[in-house]
């Protein structure tokens, strides 16, 4: 007999952000700039041993539209078909794209942001000719084919099934097993790539299953004290002035790269104050909001760090482990005017550090789902019914990448991996990498929320900053 499909309800986490992708938030997109044909098999194989070594891939989010409720079915065999775009689909697209504020956007950068904006799972019926009316591939792979021997490779996912550390890890499997089909072996260990693939199973649970005891329950009443305090919050906090707030949203990305020297300096910087680059992230970033608002004024801006929960859940997980296990912890910091980059970076690292120690995000974990959910139901509940929780996103830990010998050598140009926000989200989501020693922060907003003229003053802002700060105590 056939094997049969197997699934579990989503958890907590997982179904917030099942809830906020329809609305735009959380398609995670990993795209491709690529100079050397790629081979169609090899990438076809390459995704289908990622879907084998990782259930999550390999399973359709399945909607009960009379419970509203979601969950996993898991596939006993890889499905994932990528579709190919000849020259004059992507042609067409790219055109349908084109406009002055695009003008000087490459056309890998508007690919990527093509696919951001790309959201099967508003659809009521199945995204696969294969699947069941109401059950959804959580990813899909495209590629597009530019003039001048040039191609984009675009893998586009579900939040629920790839986080930050998910698609990073991907990345470096992904690489893996594209260079163990060039050397005609199937594992990708020997170019020192991948050392482990595949979650043996335990990344079938929600990340509520797997928090410790000892930080599992919270009282009753603090609980709805923390769901008034988060809810009020938001209303009263300072944003980046609206430019249109009533027309249809998408997401849009703007990028600043700094050089070797720069980066060292940052890093050297943060390091004697005992802080990660977040804290500086965070810093730039209220300090370059602050430039673009009225002088003189004292205003509060939210501020989300999003933690890997992996190494600290029972029992631990390691990067292998795919799926969404990343919690956040909500700030808010005061800006008064003229504030030193390393003073406020320390100020404001040190309350993420302190929240965390006393597990925030564990605690807190229930109480910032069902928040996000009502906030979702209820636009009205932040500024302007924009929907905008917070004025910045960053992520606690910088991915480092140092295989770009390795992307050089398949033709990789260049990458950018990301998530759209122009749902329920901040006015600004920093995904940080450290490449070969080279910072480059991607940026993703929404519009016409935020003009991407406001968003480039606003990053060029924040580079500046951090490239002319002392890294001296």
């Amino acid at each position: 007999m056939a094997e049969q499909p197997k699934g579990r309800a989503v958890g907590a986490m997982e179904n917030s952000w099942c809830r906020a992708v329809p609305g735009g938030t959380g398609i995670t997109v990993l795209g491709f700039d690529i100079s050397k044909a790629p081979d169609m098999v090899k990438y076809q194989t390459a995704l289908h041993k990622l879907q084998n070594a990782h259930p999550i891939l390999n399973s359709r989010l399945h909607t009960n539209t009379k419970a509203n409720t979601f969950s996993f079915v898991t596939s006993p065999t890889p499905f994932v078909q990528i579709k190919t775009l000849d020259l004059s689909s992507t042609l067409e697209i790219l055109e349908t794209l084109s406009n002055p504020s695009n003008s000087s956007v490459s056309p890998f950068h508007l690919i990527l942001e093509h696919e951001l904006n790309q959201n099967t799972w508003t659809k009521t019926t199945s995204s696969s000719s294969s699947s069941p009316p109401n059950d959804h591939d959580m990813f899909f792979g495209t590629i597009y084919t530019l003039p001048d021997a040039k191609w984009v490779a675009v893998m586009r996912f579900h939040v629920a099934a790839c986080d930050h550390t998910t698609a990073e890890t991907m990345l470096r499997e992904l690489l893996g097993f594209l260079m163990s089909a060039d050397d005609g072996d199937d594992g990708g260990e020997g170019k020192g790539i991948v050392k482990e693939t595949g979650n043996k199973g335990e990344a079938n649970f929600g990340i509520e299953d797997l928090v410790p005891a000892r930080v599992a329950k919270k009282p009753f009443w603090s609980r709805g004290g923390d769901m008034i305090s988060y809810s009020l919050n938001t209303v009263r906090l300072s944003s980046l002035k609206f430019k249109d707030y009533k027309s249809v949203r998408s997401s849009q990305v703007v990028r600043f790269q700094m050089n070797q020297d720069e980066t060292k300096r940052i890093l050297t910087g943060c390091k004697a104050r005992e802080i990660k680059l977040c804290g500086a992230l965070v810093a730039a970033g209220l300090i370059a909001a602050d430039k673009c608002s009225k002088p003189n004024q004292k205003k509060k801006y939210g501020v989300l760090t999003l933690i890997d929960c992996r190494s600290d859940l029972d029992p631990a997980l390691s990067i292998h482990h795919f799926g969404n296990y990343h919690s956040v912890i909500p700030l808010v910091h005061t800006i008064k005017g003229g504030e030193n980059l390393w003073e406020l970076a320390k100020k404001t690292y040190t309350a993420f550090a302190n929240s965390k120690k006393n597990d925030k995000h564990f605690t807190d974990l229930a109480t910032l789902s069902f928040v996000m959910c009502k906030a979702i139901d209820n636009p009205a509940l932040t500024p302007s019914s924009s929907l905008r929780t917070s004025f910045m996103t960053v992520f606690e830990d910088t991915i480092i990448d140092d295989y770009n010998d390795i992307q050089r050598e398949l033709g990789v140009d260049d990458y950018i991996g990301c998530s759209s926000v122009h749902g329920i989200g901040p006015s600004i989501a920093v995904f940080d990498t450290i490449r070969n020693g080279r910072l480059d922060c991607v940026c993703v907003y929404p519009t016409p929320l935020h003009s991407r003229e406001q968003m480039l003053e606003l990053v060029d802002n924040m580079k500046k900053i951090l490239v002319d700060c002392d890294s001296k105590i």
